[in-house]
């Protein structure tokens, strides 16, 4: 499934995104903690590295992701220069606190009263941004709703005399490069259905689970997995659901349709569609298939 998405107002949101970035000291960049690289836009990426900016990776609903998952991306990033990460659900305020001190560390020259600490938020849509940024300022400045694209343009606050924050719209990129990530992205809601086929990406899902997290998906619709495919997943949904249609075949579309909301509202449990070891495992697979091709 090939995902294109890329409306006009995210060619606008890159430039000034790139305008922002010359005037701000640490960029904020939120991640899904469920898919941290899938759901980290190389645009980001390219334009705090052209600015030489650091970067807090703030690794956003990790009360939904594999607490394992999680702490191995933590020290992932944290091996990298110029990134420090942390997981946090934006929904907790304790958690939230802890940005502005992290940032401060990224950037200990402004760390004084002539010298405002300016930070800069930043990721695709819908991995939670908008609530984020009203937990930090500490009212609702920010549209909040489960659907991408919610925030439409840039917006400057004071978290304090000593701290602002540039709310920036959610920045997709012009392709997606890894098959596997963009059905991550569509599975994860960060894309919307327009762009998407939902039963192809929840069988991807389903397969998905079925090799890492089977028991969570036994429990969830009460029947075996043993040596089914996503395909008879989603079939089993649907039976379990009552979701059949006219002379009671399965309803493939409903059934996919509740396997995706049940995963994005963590009723399977915890779950991480990624780890730093299957994303190498999936890189090292693409590089083989390219050069195997072009022998």
């Amino acid at each position: 499934m090939a995902i294109q998405w890329y409306p006009g107002h995210m060619t606008s949101a890159r430039k000034k995104a790139a305008e922002t970035m010359a005037a701000i000291d640490v960029v904020i960049e939120v991640l899904d903690a469920r898919l941290p690289e899938a759901s980290t836009n190389p645009v980001v990426r390219e334009l705090r590295l052209h600015r030489q900016r650091p970067c807090l990776k703030v690794l956003n609903k990790a009360d939904l992701a594999d607490p394992e998952a999680t702490r191995a991306w933590i020290d992932f990033y944290n091996r990298q220069e110029g990134v420090k990460a942390v997981a946090i659900s934006s929904k907790n305020k304790g958690e939230v606190a802890r940005i502005t001190a992290l940032c401060q560390r990224l950037a200990p020259h402004r760390n004084d009263n002539t010298k405002q600490l300016r930070m800069m938020i930043m990721g695709i849509p819908n991995v939670g941004k908008s609530t984020l940024m009203n937990a930090l300022v500490k009212r609702k400045i920010a549209k909040v709703g489960d659907e991408p694209a919610v925030t439409k343009s840039q917006q400057m606050h004071q978290i304090s005399v000593r701290q602002s924050i540039t709310d920036t719209p959610g920045l997709m990129w012009p392709k997606i490069e890894y098959a596997s990530d963009g059905l991550m992205l569509a599975a994860s809601h960060a894309v919307g259905r327009n762009a998407i086929i939902d039963e192809e990406v929840a069988v991807f899902l389903a397969n998905l689970l079925l090799a890492r997290y089977p028991a969570l998906l036994s429990a969830r619709y009460g029947f075996p997995v043993e040596g089914i495919d996503g395909v008879a997943v989603v079939e089993g949904v649907a039976k379990r659901r009552a979701l059949l249609m006219r002379g009671g075949a399965p309803d493939f579309e409903k059934a996919s349709i509740v396997l995706l909301q049940d995963y994005r509202d963590g009723k399977l449990g915890r779950i991480s569609l990624e780890t730093p070891e299957t994303r190498s495992e999936m890189l090292s697979t693409k590089i083989e298939t390219t050069e195997q091709t072009a022998e």
